[in-house]
């Protein structure tokens, strides 16, 4: 299904999974037992044979299906995509995946298009915008590149960049806010910060200042539902046109929030990508 070179001396195939990609057992364990690992003519490696820089070895699994039903046609765009993931760039107003049945036009229903007509069957999404957010997301196309990039945001290797213009001007250039987040009891979907709330920590710096408004880039270290409209109005600085968050209702009626860069250090091609939203 796929090919991976090994870039460091004596690696093998037991240290490849469980130190460097530090796969779960149970992942490990059905690898092994599905034989998913061989030379490029299919013949068995030994796992614990130490493989020379420059071999090229072969993974060949069983790829479960994913359960989003397709768009007749993908009209997103894809804006990265390699044998492990791909990078989409996610409208506003279009959830990132669905909620029930019903809901078939999501970002993953159209990712799920796209992946159709490669012939695929696997897509898994390993972050997610809400609904009024736009912007780029990381999409997995096979289970062990789900269970890495899962935990590469856990470890917060995987760097998520965000724009925002926000009412007012921050005093700081740069800062972080460091707050829990919780669930708000008198509201069905708003967030609040509290101290019994979830450990969520976001970064900001500001790019450009304006008399009433400035706009900022923001880096999350957490990814809790709302994060950055919660931590932005907790500070004061509610996002233009956020009004569930208390800012004022702008002439669109809806708030501006950009997911624009991707960067991380790719797993199985060795190399880092940094990839940009051009919308």
């Amino acid at each position: 299904m796929f090919h991976y070179e090994i870039t460091t001396n004596n690696l093998t195939v037991e240290e490849l999974l469980r130190n460097h990609w530090r796969l779960g057992k149970k992942l490990v364990h059905e690898l092994r037992m599905a034989k998913a690992i061989t030379t490029m003519d299919g013949e068995p490696i030994q796992w614990n044979d130490p493989l020379p820089v420059g071999t090229i070895i072969k993974f060949t699994f069983p790829i479960p299906t994913s359960s989003y039903q397709p768009t007749p046609v993908c009209a997103i765009d894809v804006v990265y995509e390699d044998d492990h993931c791909l990078i989409v760039s996610k409208p506003k107003g279009m959830s990132t995946h669905p909620n029930d049945a019903r809901d078939t036009h999501t970002c993953m229903n159209h990712v799920m298009a796209h992946i159709k007509e490669q012939g695929g069957i696997y897509a898994e999404h390993v972050h997610r915008l809400d609904k009024g957010t736009q912007g780029l997301l990381l999409v997995a196309k096979h289970p062990l590149a789900k269970s890495i990039f899962d935990r590469m945001i856990e470890e917060k290797t995987i760097i998520r960049t965000y724009a925002a213009e926000v009412q007012g001007n921050l005093r700081s250039t740069s800062g972080t806010i460091s707050e829990g987040i919780g669930k708000d009891r008198h509201h069905a979907t708003r967030r609040v910060v509290s101290k019994t709330g979830q450990h969520a920590v976001t970064h900001y710096e500001v790019v450009a200042r304006y008399k009433s408004s400035c706009v900022v880039h923001l880096i999350l270290e957490t990814g809790r539902t709302h994060q950055i409209r919660v931590h932005l109005a907790h500070i004061g600085h509610p996002i233009i046109g956020d009004t569930m968050y208390g800012a004022r209702e702008t002439a669109s009626g809806d708030y501006e929030l950009h997911a624009i860069q991707l960067e991380f250090e790719h797993p199985f091609l060795n190399k880092a990508i940094v990839v940009k939203d051009q919308q």
